[in-house]
């Protein structure tokens, strides 16, 4: 765990066995969540150079909430930690948040008006990975996606004040897209950690094993379940990001962004020769470079 991990586990142990005390500054709460959020590497940048400097805080408070759940379940596997983290949710959303994040949260919430739902929805997906079982089509993983991943997309557009069903429908498919994206990248990675998102029935489709994954095999066969898993997420990318056209422009450069981050690690796992073994997909620094220039333009990175 980094400084800032432990920090906020002590914080979090401290506040959740104390009684109520004088709440931390709003700005102390802020700079915490910012903290959090700049010690993470992440594939796609947080609160990126391309959104307006008023936004950054609110998203930092939207990702230190979900960063901090999601070490709950992955790193310390305990759920009557995420229980807690709910129970701080509920004060938060009764006007009496005692964690610094959610003291940030509280102040962003009642801001934007956001409702408690995509908050719980994370915790959910958080609380399911406790129990991992993996999952049989990609319709199971895209249900598992619902709530781990499109939240986040619906949470930002009430930031921006958009909660149309239409743009939801479409920052949604942006969202499971990079949800995919990540999956294939990081399937080595998952695999030490006992877990399998490749849908059992397209491994079986093709004469794909878990055995066979175990010793990460690139055969015909694998080439060809990875040239199926790549397909989805690309079409859900490219018809979720003309979400870009019917955002204002702050909104509209970071969504190409993020949307084009994903394209561009499907791209990095073909040229691979979609072996996610030998060594781990990813973007530099150019191509973020790229990617951003790209979007200034108005032009999705496909």
């Amino acid at each position: 765990m980094t400084q800032d991990r432990e920090a906020g586990a002590r914080t979090f142990a401290s506040v959740a066995a104390s009684e109520p005390r004088e709440a931390i500054a709003l700005a102390d709460a802020y700079a915490y969540c910012a903290r959090l959020a700049h010690s993470h590497y992440e594939n796609f940048t947080i609160a990126s150079f391309l959104m307006p400097r008023a936004m950054r805080p609110h998203m930092h408070a939207i990702y230190a909430y979900a960063r901090i759940a999601d070490d709950f379940a992955d790193e310390d596997h305990d759920p009557a930690k995420l229980d807690q983290w709910e129970r701080e949710l509920d004060l938060c959303y009764a006007g009496a948040p005692r964690h610094p994040v959610f003291v940030a949260l509280a102040a962003t919430v009642r801001r934007f008006d956001i409702p408690r739902e995509p908050f719980a929805d994370l915790l959910r997906a958080f609380r399911s990975d406790l129990d991992f079982k993996g999952f049989e089509t990609l319709e199971d993983l895209l249900g598992y996606a619902r709530y781990s991943a499109n939240p986040v997309g619906r949470l930002v557009l009430y930031l921006f004040g958009y909660r149309d069903a239409e743009r939801q429908r479409l920052s949604d498919l942006v969202c499971s897209g990079l949800q995919l994206a990540n999956f294939w990248q990081d399937i080595a990675i998952d695999l030490g950690k006992g877990r399998i998102y490749l849908p059992r029935r397209d491994m079986a489709r093709v004469g794909y094993s878990a055995a066979d994954l175990q010793n990460a095999v690139v055969n015909h066969s694998f080439v060809e379940l990875m040239r199926q898993q790549t397909g989805a997420p690309r079409a859900m990318l490219i018809e979720g990001a003309e979400l870009h056209r019917k955002v204002d422009r702050r909104l509209s450069r970071d969504i190409l962004m993020f949307a084009g981050g994903g394209l561009a690690i499907l791209r990095a796992i073909e040229s691979d020769g979609y072996d996610v073994f030998r060594s781990r997909p990813k973007l530099g620094r150019l191509d973020y470079l790229r990617l951003g220039w790209r979007a200034l333009r108005g032009r999705l990175d496909g």
